[in-house]
């Protein structure tokens, strides 16, 4: 939601207190526009990631009664912000008054607000409370700590959605079709680690970035792969959970310009969530690519995602797994139908990403390629092989593919099988549904 879609709760504008609804809502907005630009300043202020996120929410809660009273401030980042730190303050002194710690963090919160020249109510600064060149870099280093590789890869998951996300654990969970307890015990594992390891707050070194950002644009990666496509649950898709990585992704382009695969990765996304219109019919069903009506694709998601690509390649040098697959979509978001799609070029990518970025699953993909664009022989070749090397088993996909050219290849009984053995695997309704239906017409 953009700053502008906010509703202006300011006491001028409504003229005295406002209802409980509207301040909820308005400081939902704030929280989830901003909760990443003020964990990052608190917890470069604290010098503590757990306790920036407590007294976050102390301030969140402390303005649902505030602004309910007093109406929204003119600048409601920078009132939770000091809210926060004299919370934080509070609680230094309560372990020592004569803390040292205590002592300087005070003193630089007097020293700003006597800076700042600004009247405030309650004597809350409007101006900003920390140095503003360093924002970008604390949203930075808030993404970059809870992708930190001590933590396991759900644990950087559920702690990116919660503090950069400022999603609550109910919506996680829901997300992710787990209970709500294994989210919040994946949170406060994934903080105490954390601790326990001593991870600095702060960008890492020029050498290490990289390799944090690619632990970063795997969660990415991944939150938006279970939001187009869920792996269980009776819904194709989980449209507020891509859209988020969506929101994520664009935030981190904006922190880092020069980074070919973010623009990459934010390419897919676009592009691959364009076709979300069409991919289910009016009560949920999913929608195979090829009977998609692509009058409904949103173009201004494939022209914002093919600009994202022709980014990642003007400063990069050649593109990257992120952005081979971005490509893949661009075949497909460029082509009127999928007789139209250039399959020869898809395969071409294929093969190059399967050189950059090597799994069984891009090796699978190359498949249907192939048999789009060299006929179901080849491709159900490919398939075998995969079948015999035994790294897709377990995996709905791989009977599923091979069901399909089986079908092509007037192979109708095996095909049956290997249809009716992927939608017993498969765990999401929808999909589980289209397949069964493929495999009952075969009989």
């Amino acid at each position: 939601m953009a700053r502008a879609d906010r509703p202006a709760l300011t006491p001028a504008a409504t003229g005295g207190p406002l209802s409980t609804e509207s301040v909820r809502r308005a400081v939902e907005a704030v929280w989830r526009i901003e909760s990443a630009r003020i964990i990052g300043a608190l917890a470069r202020f604290t010098g503590d990631f757990d306790l920036a996120e407590d007294v976050a929410q102390e301030a969140v809660a402390e303005a649902l009664v505030t602004w309910a009273r007093d109406g929204e401030p003119a600048n409601p980042v920078n009132w939770l912000l000091v809210t926060a730190r004299r919370r934080a303050i509070d609680g230094f002194r309560r372990r020592s008054a004569l803390d040292e710690r205590y002592a300087m963090l005070a003193g630089q919160l007097v020293e700003g607000e006597a800076n700042s020249g600004a009247a405030a109510p309650r004597g809350l600064s409007d101006d900003l409370p920390w140095d503003p060149d360093r924002v970008d870099d604390d949203v930075l280093a808030l993404m970059l700590v809870a992708c930190h590789p001590v933590l396991s890869p759900e644990a950087r998951v559920a702690l990116t959605l919660r503090v950069v996300g400022g999603l609550a654990s109910e919506e996680i969970a829901r997300a992710f079709l787990v209970p709500v307890s294994t989210v919040q015990a994946r949170i406060t594992r994934a903080k105490k680690t954390i601790a326990a390891a001593g991870v600095p707050f702060e960008l890492p070194p020029a050498e290490e970035r990289r390799e944090r950002l690619g632990g970063l644009l795997s969660v990415l990666y991944v939150i938006f792969t279970e939001g187009s496509t869920a792996t269980a649950g009776d819904h194709l898709l989980r449209p507020d959970l891509a859209y988020e990585a969506i929101r994520l992704a664009r935030m981190l382009a904006a922190l880092l310009p020069d980074e070919p695969e973010v623009h990459g990765l934010l390419a897919l996304f676009e592009l691959t969530a364009a076709r979300f219109p069409a991919r289910t019919g009016p009560d949920g069903e999913a929608v195979l690519l090829e009977d998609q009506d692509r009058r409904l694709w949103d173009r201004s998601a494939i022209r914002r995602g093919l600009a994202a690509i022709g980014r990642a390649s003007a400063v990069g040098r050649g593109l990257g797994p992120y952005g081979l697959q971005a490509a893949i979509a661009a075949c497909h978001a460029s082509a009127s139908s999928v007789s139209e799609t250039d399959w020869e070029r898809v395969v071409l990518l294929y093969e190059a990403l399967g050189r950059v970025a090597p799994s069984p699953v891009v090796e699978l993909n190359r498949a249907v390629a192939v048999a789009m664009a060299n006929g179901p022989q080849r491709a159900l070749s490919v398939v075998d092989e995969l079948v015999a090397s035994g790294r897709l088993s377990g995996s709905y996909l791989l009977p599923s593919v091979r069901g399909e050219l089986l079908v092509r290849l007037g192979r109708t009984a095996e095909a049956r099988v290997e249809l009716e053995l992927a939608a017993r695997l498969c765990r999401n309704v929808r999909e589980r549904s289209v397949l069964l239906r493929k495999a009952a017409a075969l009989a």
